[in-house]
């Protein structure tokens, strides 16, 4: 029968343990503090050595009519209709400012693409109001903005350096000043006025020269360019870059090469208008003068001098009607002006937008502005394009259909004319037809004169709006103002030291946390008496911790923790012998899952504490495979196997006492037999045990471990007890389950479990409930270690 001692058989809580789990990491405080303080020393490390990068911003407010945006110069062509629908937008704007060919632009007109670099011991800095020297390039071909080169200049004295191509390549020494040939340019390098004379004389400096488009992208994805408010026009530009006062030039040069690209835009749809008033105005004089001739000839050869006088009261009626048939036919002359032009014109050649001026172009004028953008559109595409590019084949359609809509408007608008003029000549010629006695003099002059006001009133407005445009183009106003021009403050944006301190006390933590972590996740030993209780549900009776010597035999000297362990391992088997009968020695057992668990170091120092007691223990080697007893004490070769071969043997003979110790003796393993099973099987170990039994008190087997061989099975019925040991750091959690099976199944009579060579620290000796670490109350004769060495003593 197996009797469980109260309290041995308990369950571990399964549940989760917060108390524990902070436990097992606070016990490696030191690796956390070191970690900590390495962090904070590459943190160091890093602030002192890493490349500062700053931010610098600017705000301008976009013109957009849609927010507000300022008044454009086209107003004052309002009159004409050609305002409807031309709009600016901000997030075109954004778009256009942040484009290749803005930012290309920028730049080259900077001189970005020549970089002035000094290298420290360490880290390297970027030259740039403070550069010593400066590279003067000139005769530039096509390839020198696409080629990538380097060079290097070693300072000689205030007149003159040595220049090298890269930095091994010697080009001569030359003067500062000089003109150096180069293959696809010439190059000049001179002094710096403020700050030569601040370098020491043998300096050396680095110059890159980088492509304008590599150059570009790295600006280009560095701008940051956004609205600040969806009700607003105000735009934001902000550029991060190591060199404060580089990004600052910059952000204000770009918004200025911005500014210039759209006025030269606008000035160029002015431009080509004024060009047409021009060439009209050139044809109007001419048809003017020669009008005005032929009235002088007519007044001078028919003696008259104001023939409209003579006819005063019959003509009133007839003016209104004169009026306006001058007007139609003013109209139907500028609209047949107009076609002419749009039958002549180029392909993409822009549409004057300032000519009609009837009451029904409205529709002509819309579409004239729209051809004029939409051409606008295409050819700064093509710019910087090709003509291949689907964008501009839509455009180039949306343009032939809006020409021949603007064709088709003014036949509209000369057919309405016409029939204005043939309704206002039948009324002309109604009123005519009573002023009969009017001379034919008066009749042929009215024609002439008609003529010439035509002419004159055309000759007057093409003179008015050659004036407009000329003022529109003279004040050409930017599309954007500028608020607030770059700034960037004292403070980089990387690194900021607060940030990287607090991220290196993180990382100095998490690199333990993490070690430990994965340790612990991919160690499947068993490590603690909770290991073993959440999988077992024998009985517990103890663990030993770690001894400091592999061969330690217990005495009465021992004070050692793992002397500790084993006395009170000793006390709680006491519990598990209420059925022994009485005047038979106790039989205990001592097996494990495989070798190397140290069951014959439990069974030999259990063995000897039971001893010092006063009590009477024999301890048998029966692990006759591999026999272990002999290297903790000095035993003849010869044992219980050489008693189990040969019959008519007395046992006592083979039975030894240990000196140091008034009753424990020793029953050798013997010669290794070749037939271990059959030996075991011969029925005379069992006879052995009732001998025994009736000379001794307590009788402690070590045995052969159960997972490999069936010997321990063979004789498990002679035993009391069996203690059941398990190595901490050693034995796979897996095996586990071997153990609980052979408890299960009874395999073993009255099994419990120890837990051999743990590592015991103050934070385990709570967690388990002792309140104290064995050995409380015993000094520890053992030499301290250096502080060096202790601080980092492995912990468990």
């Amino acid at each position: 029968m197996e009797s469980t001692p109260a309290n041995i058989n308990e369950r571990s809580d399964e549940r989760f343990d917060f108390h524990d789990l902070v436990e097992r990491y606070i016990i490696h405080w030191k690796w956390f503090v070191f970690g900590v303080f390495v962090c904070l020393i590459l943190a160091t490390l890093y602030l002192r050595y890493a490349i500062p990068v700053y931010n610098a911003t600017a705000t301008i407010v976009v013109r957009d009519e849609k927010k507000g945006g300022l008044q454009s110069e086209l107003s004052a062509f309002s009159d004409l209709g050609i305002m409807t629908g031309v709009k600016n937008n901000v997030d075109n704007e954004i778009e256009i400012i942040k484009s290749r060919r803005i930012i290309g632009k920028t730049v080259k007109k900077l001189g970005f693409n020549v970089s002035y670099i000094s290298e420290g011991r360490v880290k390297t800095l970027e030259l740039y109001r403070n550069k010593p020297i400066e590279f003067n390039f000139y005769d530039l071909s096509d390839s020198f903005y696409k080629n990538k080169k380097g060079f290097t200049i070693n300072n000689i004295d205030a007149n003159s350096f040595e220049l090298f191509e890269g930095t091994q390549n010697s080009m001569g020494k030359f003067a500062y000043g000089a003109i150096i040939n180069l293959e696809d340019s010439k190059l000049v390098v001179n002094k710096n006025p403020k700050t030569f004379a601040s370098f020491s004389s043998g300096f050396s400096i680095h110059v890159n020269v980088n492509s304008i488009d590599n150059v570009t992208e790295s600006f280009r994805g560095r701008l940051n360019v956004s609205s600040l408010s969806k009700n607003s026009s105000v735009v934001s530009l902000s550029i991060n870059d190591p060199v404060r006062e580089k990004a600052e030039d910059f952000l204000n040069t770009l918004i200025e090469v911005y500014n210039e690209d759209a006025i030269a835009d606008k000035k160029f749809t002015s431009e080509n208008t004024l060009a047409f008033i021009q060439d009209r105005l050139k044809i109007i004089t001419s048809e003017l003068g020669d009008v005005e001739k032929d009235a002088e000839g007519f007044k001078k050869a028919n003696d008259v001098t104001d023939i409209a006088t003579q006819a005063e009261i019959y003509l009133n009626n007839s003016v209104d009607f004169s009026k306006e048939l001058i007007e139609t036919e003013t109209q139907i002359k500028v609209v047949d002006a107009m076609l002419d032009f749009m039958k002549s014109k180029g392909k993409w050649d822009l549409v004057p937008t300032n000519i009609i001026s009837t009451t029904d172009s409205k529709d002509a004028s819309n579409f004239i502005v729209q051809y004029n953008d939409l051409v606008l559109q295409r050819n700064r595409i093509v710019k910087d394009g090709t003509s291949k590019n689907s964008v501009v084949y839509n455009l180039e359609e949306k343009i032939e259909e809006l020409n021949g809509n603007i064709t088709e408007s003014l036949s509209r608008i000369k057919a309405s004319l016409r029939i204005k003029k043939s309704d206002l000549e039948k009324q002309d010629k109604y009123i005519k037809s009573r002023i009969s006695r009017v001379p034919t003099q008066e009749r042929e002059f009215r024609i002439l004169d008609r003529q010439q006001k035509i002419k004159e009133s055309l000759y007057l407005y093409l003179l008015q709006k050659r004036e407009e445009t000329a003022i529109s183009l003279a004040v050409t106003a930017p599309i954007s103002k500028l608020v607030d021009s770059a700034y960037s403050p004292g403070a980089p944006v990387t690194p900021k030291p607060n940030l990287v301190y607090i991220f290196a006390i993180a990382l100095g933590i998490l690199i333990p946390f993490m070690i430990i972590y994965l340790k612990s996740l991919f160690d499947n030993k068993v490590k603690t008496r909770q290991d073993v209780e959440s999988i077992i549900t024998a009985p517990f009776l103890g663990d030993i911790p770690k001894s400091e010597t592999h061969d330690e035999v217990i005495n009465t000297n021992s004070k050692s923790s793992s002397a500790e362990a084993v006395r009170i391992i000793r006390t709680n088997l006491e519990f598990m012998f209420s059925q022994t009968p009485e005047g038979q020695a106790k039989t205990v057992f001592v097996t494990s899952t495989i070798p190397k668990e140290g069951k014959t170091f439990v069974a030999i120092n259990l063995a000897s504490t039971i001893a010092l007691s006063g009590k009477k223990v024999l301890l048998i080697g029966l692990d006759i495979r591999n026999p272990k007893i002999d290297r903790y004490v000095q035993l003849p070769s010869k044992g219980l196997t050489n008693y189990l071969s040969k019959k008519d043997q007395d046992i006592h003979d083979y039975i030894v006492k240990l000196d140091g110790f008034d009753d424990f003796y020793i029953l050798p393993s013997g010669v290794i037999p070749p037939n271990p099973v059959d030996l075991l099987m011969n029925g005379r170990i069992d006879s052995l045990f009732e001998q025994i039994k009736k000379e001794y008190d307590y009788i402690i087997v070590d045995t052969a471990p159960v997972s490999l061989v069936t010997d321990t099975l063979l004789v498990a019925k002679n035993a009391d007890i069996f203690l059941y040991v398990i190595r901490a750091n050693f034995l796979d959690k897996r095996l586990l389950k071997i153990i609980e099976n052979i408890y299960r199944e009874k395999k073993l009579p009255n099994m419990a479990a120890v837990l051999n060579d743990t590592e015991w620290r103050k934070s385990y000796a709570y967690a388990y409930g002792y309140g104290y670490a064995y050995g409380y109350g015993y000094t520890d004769d053992t030499p301290k270690q250096p502080w060096f060495l202790s601080w980092f003593k492995k912990n468990v």
